[in-house]
């Protein structure tokens, strides 16, 4: 994959938490699969509909894929699409953006407009 960006979502207050430790080791379904589990742009939506649900607002977290290094592995996950998996912690230092997703008076998410050119 050439994609240099990919992306992870996360409520305020868990990301607020990671910021201070300076590096995100993984939710509790990411320490049991083994790695952090990203979404490339044109995933975010999916994910958002398959594992955010409940969730009304949420932050969308901007990753430097490059600067992560062969910690990263593209690997097939839900509907035999490529992922970005991370092997290992992801360092505060490779955040090249925080964003806020919300949903609409539909109850559909609003992605950012740029969110697909910004990969």
């Amino acid at each position: 994959m050439t994609t240099r960006t990919a992306y992870r979502l996360a409520t305020i207050d868990r990301w607020s938490q990671v910021m201070a430790e300076g590096r995100f080791t993984g939710d509790p379904h990411d320490v049991a699969d083994g790695f952090i589990h990203l979404s490339a742009a044109d995933q975010v939506e999916g994910t958002l509909i398959k594992h955010y649900d409940s969730h009304e607002r949420l932050l969308l977290v901007e990753i430097d894929l490059e600067a992560l290094g062969g910690s990263v592995k593209w690997e097939k996950s839900r509907g035999g699409a490529l992922f970005p998996h991370v092997y290992g912690a992801i360092p505060a230092s490779v955040v090249r953006g925080i964003r806020h997703v919300r949903r609409n008076e539909e109850g559909d998410w609003i992605l950012p407009s740029d969110l697909e050119s910004r990969s």
